[in-house]
C-alpha cells in the first residue's frame, strides 16, 4: 500500500493544516477566510516538586467549542455558507494545530487529526485502507515532532464517547508533543531498565512471550501483533496491542506492519462495541520511546481501555485510585479477555481477523 499524500498550507490565524489523502487528488488550493482572533495566551508549566511531575495550567481551554450541533461542528469540511477548521469542501485526513492548545509555542505543542470528514462515523467503521492512512499520519507526525529541540515525547491518541469527556463528536484524535517526559512513559523506562539490568533480557519482549504462551487472556493476533488482557489491567476493559518485532516508536514499522496494524485495531474496536454496547466509549493510546531518551528501553505498543465496566455502567476514579493511585479493577482481567475474546469479529467485516 502507497504512503499517504501530503499537503501543507496553513489556517487564517498562521496555525500550520496538513491533508494526508489516501490516493492522488485534486490540488488542495481552498484558503481560509474566516475572520478569527488572535491566538491564545501560551499555556503555563508548573512544577509538583512534592510528587516530582509537571502541571499544566491552560486557562484558555474553558473557551474552547463544547458539543456543538452538528450543524456547527467546526472539524467538518468547509461549504459555502460556513467556513470551518478546514477549509477544502471533502478530505480523507487532516491535521492541524489545535486552535484551543495545552502546550504550545516553545514548549511543545498539540494537533488535531480528523479520521474522515464523515461526521457521523468513528474510527471503528473506517476502512482498513483509511486506518492505514492514519498510521502513516502518526509516523509522520512522531518524526516532525521529535525533530524539535522543545520536544521530548510525541503521544498520539483518540478519546471516543462523552462519558470520556470529548467535546467534539467528530471522529478525531490529538497528538501531544510534550517537553518532558510524561510520568507513565518514565515509569516503563525504569522498570525497563532494571529489569535489562537485574535479568539481561528486555521487559517487553518477556511480556509479550508470556502472554502468547499463556493464552488465556489473548483477545486476537495476526501475522505481526498480538491484542491481550494485562494480567494486571488497571480499567475493567483494557487490551494492549504489541508488535511481534520489537521497535521505539510508529515509525519504526515496516508498511506491512502498518497494513496488519489496521486489521488488528479495528478487530479490537469493533469487540469493545460489541460486549460494552455501541458506542464504547474508550481511550486509545499510543505508548513509544522518547525522542532523545530511553530508546532502547520503552517499546512501542498500543493500549486502549474503556471507562464502562458493563453495558450502561460506568467505573470511576474514586478514593483509592484518584488520590493514592492504587487501582481495584471491578472485572477480572481473564473474565474481560473470555468476553472480548468470545465477541468475535463481525462476519464478513472487510479487515477483521
Amino acid at each position: 500500500m502507497t504512503a499517504a499524500r501530503r499537503t501543507a498550507t496553513r489556517l487564517a490565524d498562521g496555525r500550520e493544516l496538513l491533508y494526508f489523502d489516501d490516493t492522488a487528488t485534486a490540488p488542495r488550493v481552498a484558503v481560509d477566510r474566516r475572520q478569527i482572533w488572535a491566538r491564545p495566551d501560551h499555556p503555563e508549566l508548573r512544577y509538583d516538586p512534592t510528587a516530582g511531575e509537571w502541571v499544566i495550567v491552560a486557562g484558555h481551554r474553558q473557551e474552547r467549542t463544547h458539543l456543538p450541533p452538528t450543524e456547527a461542528c467546526p472539524l467538518c469540511p468547509s461549504a459555502a455558507d460556513r467556513q470551518t477548521e478546514i477549509p477544502e469542501p471533502s478530505y480523507d485526513v487532516v491535521v492541524f494545530e489545535n486552535r484551543f492548545p495545552s502546550l504550545a509555542g516553545d514548549r511543545g505543542r498539540c494537533e488535531v487529526v480528523c479520521f474522515t470528514d464523515d461526521h457521523d462515523a468513528s474510527f471503528a467503521s473506517l476502512p482498513p485502507g483509511r486506518v492505514r492512512t492514519v498510521v502513516d499520519v502518526w509516523a509522520d507526525r512522531t518524526e516532525a515532532l521529535g525533530r524539535r529541540a522543545d520536544i521530548e515525547y510525541v503521544f498520539c491518541f483518540e478519546n471516543r464517547g462523552v462519558e470520556i469527556g470529548v467535546t467534539l463528536p467528530h471522529p478525531h484524535g490529538q497528538i501531544y508533543g510534550y517537553p518532558f517526559v510524561p510520568p507513565r512513559p518514565a515509569r516503563m523506562i525504569e522498570c525497563a531498565t532494571r529489569h535489562r539490568r537485574d535479568t539481561g533480557r528486555d521487559l517487553f519482549d518477556e511480556v509479550l512471550a508470556s502472554e502468547r504462551g499463556a493464552g488465556g487472556r489473548v483477545v486476537a493476533a495476526n501475522h505481526d501483533w498480538t491484542a491481550f488482557v494485562p494480567a494486571a489491567a488497571r480499567w475493567p476493559f483494557e487490551v494492549h496491542v504489541y508488535p511481534h518485532r520489537r521497535v521505539p516508536d510508529l515509525p519504526a514499522l515496516e508498511p506491512a506492519e502498518r497494513d496488519s496494524l489496521a486489521s488488528i485495531y479495528l478487530d479490537v474496536l469493533d469487540r469493545f462495541d460489541r460486549v460494552l454496547g455501541p458506542p464504547a466509549p474508550y481511550v486509545a493510546a499510543w505508548y513509544q520511546a522518547p525522542v532523545r531518551t530511553g530508546r532502547a528501553d520503552l517499546a512501542l505498543h498500543l493500549e486502549v481501555f474503556s471507562i464502562r465496566r458493563a453495558p450502561g455502567k460506568l467505573k470511576y476514579l474514586a478514593g483509592s485510585e484518584s488520590a493514592m493511585e492504587v487501582w481495584i479493577n471491578d472485572v477480572a482481567p481473564e473474565e474481560a479477555a473470555g468476553l472480548l475474546r468470545e465477541a468475535g469479529p463481525v462476519a464478513g467485516t472487510p479487515g477483521r481477523t
